[in-house]
Parts: structure tokens; sequence; C-alpha cells
């Protein structure tokens, strides 16, 4: 079965940097580079025109910042909300958890591998989520300093409902896991797996797999599975 070509914006000030995603990303089948952008705005005109299957946004920019971009491209409210995947540094973790809740579908660092580019860029037009492990763990140790100040409310939460089987999925989700590896990790089906994240998705009330995970993350059940 052919596949759809996934068509790519890039927004990042530094021209060397769209230079390298581009080359990257360029010689890739069924990957385009089909606009670049140095500033947020002209990265909001570009996509709304265009209508990229994703769009990777640096956080810093001119005019207008990444997560204000992502906001606006993929937030709460957006009538037809993109894939928009956050490139960041390892001094930026605070706006992580911002971005995910503007509705960021992944997130990278600039030194990721062409590899992991490339699975990102496919894995945010699956509609899957990537979260470049080394950001994964970061904020995990981070997240679980703030869970020791808010473990009462964690508690009171309690798991939402969710099976066992269920928080076994939200854990693997959390830490980046495709629908593929987890069912293969847990013996399941992918069409079981889908199945299990439009259930854990309708008890969250989580629009998405990263909001699944924004959940695991603060409601300690990564930390509290291991």
């Amino acid at each position: 079965m052919h596949e759809p070509q996934i068509d790519v914006v890039i927004a990042d000030d530094q021209e060397l940097v769209r230079m390298g995603f581009s080359l990257i990303l360029g010689v890739q089948p069924g990957i385009t580079v089909v606009g670049e952008a140095a500033d947020g705005v002209e990265c909001i005109e570009l996509a709304r025109r265009l209508r990229p299957r994703v769009v990777l946004v640096d956080i810093r920019m001119p005019r207008l910042d990444g997560l204000e971009v992502v906001r606006q491209l993929a937030g709460p409210g957006v009538a037809d909300p993109m894939n928009v995947v956050v490139i960041t540094t390892f001094d930026q973790d605070d706006y992580v958890r911002t971005a995910l809740r503007n509705g960021a579908c992944g997130f990278l660092l600039k030194d990721a591998s062409p590899a992991l580019l490339v699975e990102a860029v496919q894995a945010a037009a699956r509609g899957d989520a990537l979260v470049s492990p080394a950001v994964t763990v970061r904020l995990l140790r981070k997240l679980e300093a703030t869970e020791r100040g808010t473990a009462q409310a964690a508690a009171a939460s309690d798991d939402a409902g969710l099976s066992e089987r269920e928080r076994d999925i939200v854990r693997l989700v959390a830490v980046g896991r495709t629908n593929q590896e987890i069912g293969d990790e847990l013996f399941l089906s992918l069409s079981t797996v889908k199945t299990y994240l439009a259930r854990i998705q309708a008890k969250l009330n989580a629009r998405n797999r990263v909001e699944i995970a924004a959940w695991a993350w603060e409601h300690g059940a990564v930390r509290r599975s291991r």
C-alpha cells in the first residue's frame, strides 16, 4: 500500500539548522520539505497556507516563540490542529510541559541523530508521538521532584479508573513508545492497542497520546510502575 507523501514545514531562526534538517529530510523517500520559516509569524502563515502534515518548530524564535506557534496551530480550540514537533535543547526543559498543553505531538533535541529526526517526522505524520529519550528522562527527573509535593493530590485522583493493562499502556506512551512497540512489548495487536488508547483518552479526557503522557508524568504513573 502506497504511503501518502509527508509534507514538512521547518521553522528555526538559525539558517544552518533549517538547512541541516532540510537536507536530512529531503533525501528520505516519502518526505518533502515544502517550506522554511525564520520566525514564528512566518511559520504560522506558511503552515496555514500549505497545510503540511508535519511542522517542525524551534522554541526560541523572533516575533513569535515556538510555544505560541504550537498553541495557534495545534492548541485547544483549533478546528483542524496540525502535527507540530517541537525542537528543544537541554536548557529548555521547562518549556516542555507548556508545549504539551499547547498541543505539541513530539519533542526532539537539536543534536538528535538524523535517524531520530526522520522517525519523529514519520511518527507525527501517523498521529503518534515521539519524545526524544533524553528529553523524557530529564523531564521525568524534574517532575519526580514536583510529584513529591503533590503526592496527596495524585493519590486523590488515583488512576482515573484505568485498568492494570491501561496503566501499562499509559506508562509506555509516557516514555515515547509507538503503538507498534507497545503491541510488541505487551503482546497485543495493533488494533487492540488503538482500542485501549481510545478508552484511555476518554477516561483521562485527553485529546491525544501526548496529553496521556503528560497525565502520566504529572501523576507519577511512570515512577510508580517502575
